[in-house]
């Protein structure tokens, strides 16, 4: 299986105060990878560090396609709701069209091509109805879908969702959990972080347990429960297994 991202021995730290401590950890194509542990455990930090957010003080990433080293990855990201500003006076159409913004030369008009691909992903969210609506206006369900259009309209390798589901009810949840299990079968890398344990579990092909900025454990599908991810995280020792 080709690997998509290498990180190398990552360590990383706002200021004084180390976060991520020798962390590495390989991501695979096609992977399903989900992240869960405490609060403050590191998780978001390796968002961070992967988005090329936060710069390491140590260590390495390296990012892959097709088996060869490449400079970058074209990678969605969708955020936590909260961190959204539903004032902010912008459309449906508006917002996951501003996903194609890198391939847009500044001040001229989204081609056909573009405008198309914007049209797809929105009948794919479930959105033609809306596509003229302000976001102030939309359920939280319905934004995180409009947010979610938007990390994937640039067709990523690799879909990096922060807790997608919190603060949005069960029925808008799980339009949310089958769009992004029909993207993972379409081939693209998806690694989601959640405090949520069933939907870690369900999800994830691979789960990996974070606590207190260390990798504690990498479980399968298989050998995820409940009691054994809970006893990973609460483990202040690193286990010793090599995540692959």
């Amino acid at each position: 299986m080709d690997k998509l991202i290498e990180i190398d021995k990552i360590t990383a730290a706002y200021g004084n105060k180390t976060v991520l401590k020798d962390v590495s950890l390989t991501v695979w194509k096609d992977d399903f990878l989900g992240i869960i542990g405490p609060n403050g455990g590191g998780k978001t930090t390796l968002l961070k560090v992967i988005l090329g957010l936060l710069q390491p003080v140590s260590g390495a990433i390296r990012f892959y396609q097709n088996g060869v080293e490449v400079s970058s990855l074209r990678i969605g990201y969708l955020p936590q709701l909260n961190n959204i500003d539903r004032k902010f006076p912008i459309s449906v159409w508006e917002v996951v069209a501003s996903g194609l913004a890198a391939e847009k030369p500044r001040f001229r008009s989204y081609t056909a091509v573009q405008k198309e691909r914007i049209e797809v992903v929105i009948r794919q969210m479930g959105l033609e109805d809306l596509y003229t609506r302000s976001i102030g206006e939309l359920s939280g369900g319905q934004l995180q879908r409009v947010l979610l259009g938007r990390s994937i309209v640039s067709r990523p390798q690799l879909l990096i969702l922060d807790e997608p589901t919190r603060g949005i009810d069960v029925g808008a949840k799980w339009e949310i959990y089958n769009i992004i299990i029909d993207l993972a079968k379409q081939g693209v890398g998806i690694i989601l972080v959640s405090s949520e344990m069933e939907e870690i579990i369900n999800l994830s092909d691979r789960i990996l347990v974070m606590c207190e900025g260390q990798i504690n454990g990498c479980l399968t599908k298989e050998e995820a429960t409940q009691e054994k991810i809970m006893n990973l995280a609460s483990e202040v020792q690193v286990c010793e297994r090599t995540i692959i």
